[in-house]
């Protein structure tokens, strides 16, 4: 099959084809498990001492069209705290050199927010990222290893912590909730279609290898960075970690600037369904350097990510974000989805103790997502009220 030709899926039994103009059926299982692993060790981690830790302690058709709406709005919101997590990290780098305040958070996001467009112009598909796999993971490894180092050095030296979770009884019971959204969150990457449509047959073996690479070897760094960060700093942990580190003026700059780059690299992952979707329905075909493909890829993934750039300035409220995105999508895309299609498909084979506790399942966790969402709108309606419409925090 030539690049320049539509790719196409098809389901096990290959009775249904679906085309696609983006690749697919093309990468081995470790390129897989590399592409998972660097998602979920994206600079996202350099927040879940803050935004996970602190509010914890230390403890059919219409189907089809809910999930369609939930998966889309799951990398939706996904995008947007990549951009504010990129925003973050420049205006991070900015400030180690001047501090005359002249640039504000949403210059920052709206500088990433250009570099996003430039990114998702120059890779039209999860395939094209190849080189900049390495990039990535070289970027991964470098912000994690400044971040876990700097913040075990100021752990050893710092006076003792305050590990209690911070606020009123109402906010720590909103604030803990929203974590857990945020905990879900956190390993939301093999959920991704794209990625399961790229890899090389045998599909399922293929797959499972690159998850179980993800959930051993990929999340060694994830929970170190998070657990020595909620050490080190307690309760005062920032949502983007390196804001608390103490050390060098060029080791920090490296990592603001790697966890700078590896946003706008891991965004394009969590982007890509969205340009699959765009592409194959307006029959975007050929080469990738096509003058009217890059004319395409210019007017439509450019206006989708103004879009996201625009909210993500609008309200930079990045922890909040993420456990929105944890209880509208995740949740229930991980927790309730899966139990009730189970139900569906082997409702004559279940006993009433095995149908039971699939329901008990479905409803429990339904009304987490639900406890998590209305957590996530409260912490982010009194932010707005702390903080003016693009703020710079």
């Amino acid at each position: 099959m030539g690049n320049d030709s539509p790719s196409r899926k098809e389901n096990v039994d290959d009775h249904y084809p679906v085309h696609t103009a983006h690749q697919v059926s093309n990468d081995s299982w470790f390129q897989v498990g590399i592409l998972l692993s660097m998602g979920v060790n994206s600079a996202y981690a350099l927040g879940y001492s803050g935004t996970i830790m602190v509010p914890l302690g230390w403890i059919g058709r219409t189907a089809y069209l809910l999930v369609w709406a939930l998966q889309y709005a799951n990398l939706f919101l996904i995008n947007i705290g990549y951009i504010i997590m990129a925003g973050s990290a420049l205006k991070a780098f900015y400030l180690l050199f001047r501090d005359d305040h002249q640039l504000k958070l949403p210059h920052f996001i709206a500088i990433a927010g250009f570099a996003c467009v430039l990114f998702a112009i120059a890779t039209p598909h999860l395939s094209a990222l190849r080189v900049w796999l390495g990039v990535s993971s070289l970027c991964l490894l470098l912000y994690l290893c400044i971040a876990f180092v700097l913040s075990l050095e100021d752990g050893m030296k710092a006076p003792p912590r305050d590990y209690s979770i911070p606020g009123s009884e109402v906010n720590r019971i909103f604030a803990t909730i929203g974590a857990v959204g945020n905990l879900v969150f956190a390993f939301n990457t093999g959920m991704i279609p794209e990625i399961q449509a790229t890899v090389r047959p045998p599909v399922i073996e293929n797959m499972l290898k690159a998850l179980f690479f993800q959930f051993t070897v990929g999340v060694v760094p994830l929970h170190a960075v998070t657990y020595i960060g909620y050490w080190a700093y307690g309760s005062s942990a920032s949502s983007y970690l390196l804001n608390n580190v103490h050390g060098p003026v060029w080791l920090k700059g490296v990592a603001h600037m790697s966890a700078f780059i590896q946003s706008i690299i891991t965004l394009h992952i969590f982007a890509s369904p969205t340009y699959e979707f765009l592409d194959t329905t307006y029959g975007i075909k050929g080469s990738a350097l096509a003058p009217r493909n890059i004319a395409f890829r210019l007017v439509v993934r450019g206006g989708y990510l103004v879009l996201t750039t625009f909210l993500s300035a609008l309200l930079p409220f990045l922890g909040d974000f993420m456990s929105l995105t944890g209880a509208i999508s995740t949740f229930p895309l991980t927790f309730v989805l899966p139990n009730h299609m189970y139900l569906v498909a082997r409702k004559n084979k279940l006993s009433s103790l095995q149908k039971s506790w699939h329901w008990l399942n479905c409803v429990f966790f339904g009304c987490i997502s639900s406890a998590a969402f209305v957590a996530a709108l409260k912490l982010i309606v009194v932010k707005t009220q702390t903080f003016h419409f693009f703020a710079d925090i």
